[in-house]
């Protein structure tokens, strides 16, 4: 098997893993670790549980296996249906009971169970079982971020996540430039069982042809500034610039700017109007000044859809945003563009020090010197203008982890790249986010596209 199957190897990753979640929970008390502030996040503590609940069910679970608490499967089941009942989402903050305190139990004799049956042997279902395991609980992490950072933005008081707030990175950002491709016919998705393709989520392949016309992508994403020329200039008031289902959600949301976008005066019904330096943006390390040159973030494929076309150009497929990306790494190969991105760190002694929000295009170097494409990895997911569907050829795995993406596949969008709270060795050129159209409480942007033909 490939080396990333060797029991030793995925022991050392496995550990990594699982004390880099309890090191993102740290910063936070029990009462912030409850709390569900709307449908779509899950409460600190229902993450913790989840994760341990995964390797307990697929990886632990057999013949003579007994489960840690019973009627836990039913709390901590996410979506597998074939797996058994579940809790209702919405209804996740309302499990006061079982404690933090007893989920970092759970996940110690979890832990403790993994570990044996690495050390004496897993079956080689096993060990693949445990290394979608790590790279589903990376997922959790970045959702334990963005989560939190939604429930912390309910309070009243802003509080920051870490207890000693990092301060912003002030810099200007690169001068946008037209990254153009001649297109043609290309190969797109993974091939993921070549013996070198290492790890990857079933929806990314298989390799397939596509057929592309010429077109170009912007340097970066759009900064924040960019995006505050477009609303000074109506966008939020415009119906023309809309697709027919974002100006509906405009309109019943009443959005104004980008989510966790505060203006100095809360009163004023139409904000876009004012003075740039009066908004400012809640972010992981509480509210601060809006930072013009940082990537914007928090928008919805609707407001991304909408500046695009304002901005006379478009989003890209992301059969072309994965065309130009794989380029770069190509050109670059022997080097990790990840090392030097902004993403989440791998350990938690690196967390005091990071970003855990998107930078200025300048404070990091082109990820490319010949293209002078700019942070294709890590900042802010990039909304493509691709469904989530499947691959030509796509078959999803059998068994219950079948249910892990296929089933998804429809009325979402695509979104490549990765963002500033991504675990840095688990985003990757292949990979395929994607959320509803109308979510935007992930570091969510945009980098521009347009045609040239």
């Amino acid at each position: 098997m490939a080396a990333r199957f060797d029991p030793e190897h995925l022991s050392a990753a496995f550990s990594r893993v699982r004390d880099l979640s309890l090191a993102l929970a740290e910063p936070l008390e029990p009462e912030d670790q409850c709390i569900q502030s709307m449908p779509d996040v899950s409460p600190t503590k229902w993450h913790l549980a989840h994760t341990s609940w995964f390797f307990e069910t697929f990886v632990l679970a057999g013949p003579d296996f007994a489960p840690y608490r019973s009627g836990w499967d039913f709390l901590f089941n996410s979506y597998y249906q074939t797996v058994g009942e579940m809790h209702a989402r919405p209804q996740r903050g309302l499990l006061s009971r079982p404690t933090v305190s007893e989920i970092q139990s759970y996940r110690r004799w979890v832990d403790e169970r993994v570990l044996e049956l690495l050390a004496r042997g897993a079956s080689d279902a096993q060990l693949r079982l445990v290394e979608l395991g790590l790279h589903h609980e990376q997922q959790h992490q970045e959702l334990l971020l963005t989560d939190i950072l939604h429930v912390l933005s309910a309070n009243p008081l802003a509080p920051s996540y870490r207890r000693e707030p990092r301060a912003p990175s002030p810099s200007e950002a690169q001068a946008l430039r037209w990254i153009e491709d001649p297109g043609g016919l290309v190969e797109v998705g993974r091939d993921l069982d070549a013996p070198a393709a290492g790890f990857g989520f079933d929806n990314e392949g298989p390799r397939h042809k596509r057929w592309l016309e010429p077109f170009a992508v912007a340097s970066r994403p759009a900064t924040c500034g960019e995006y505050l020329a477009f609303m000074a200039d109506g966008g939020y008031r415009r119906p023309q610039l809309w697709l027919a289902e974002g100006w509906d959600t405009v309109c019943a949301e009443r959005w104004t700017a980008p989510a966790y976008w505060r203006a100095a005066d809360p009163s004023d019904t139409d904000p876009s109007d004012t003075d740039p330096g009066s908004w400012s943006i809640f972010t992981l390390d509480g509210q601060r000044p809006l930072g013009l040159d940082e990537p914007v973030t928090h928008l919805s494929y609707y407001e991304a859809d909408a500046f695009a076309r304002w901005s006379e150009a478009r989003l890209p497929s992301e059969a072309e945003w994965e065309r130009v990306v794989d380029g770069v790494v190509r050109a670059r190969a022997g080097t990790d563009l990840r090392a030097t991105a902004n993403l989440l760190p791998l350990t938690g002694e690196g967390l005091a020090s990071a970003a855990l929000h998107p930078e200025a295009a300048s404070l990091r170097e082109a990820d490319d010197e010949t293209s002078g494409l700019a942070q294709v990895f890590g900042e802010v997911w990039e909304w493509t203008a691709s469904p989530y569907a499947p691959f030509p050829g796509y078959r999803a795995p059998p068994g219950a982890v079948g249910e892990y993406n296929g089933k998804f596949m429809c009325n979402q969008m695509v979104l490549r790249g990765g963002s500033c709270v991504t675990p840095a060795d688990h985003v990757r050129v292949g990979y395929r986010n994607f959320f509803h159209a109308p979510k935007r409480w992930q570091f969510t942007g945009v980098r521009l596209a347009r045609d040239l033909s």
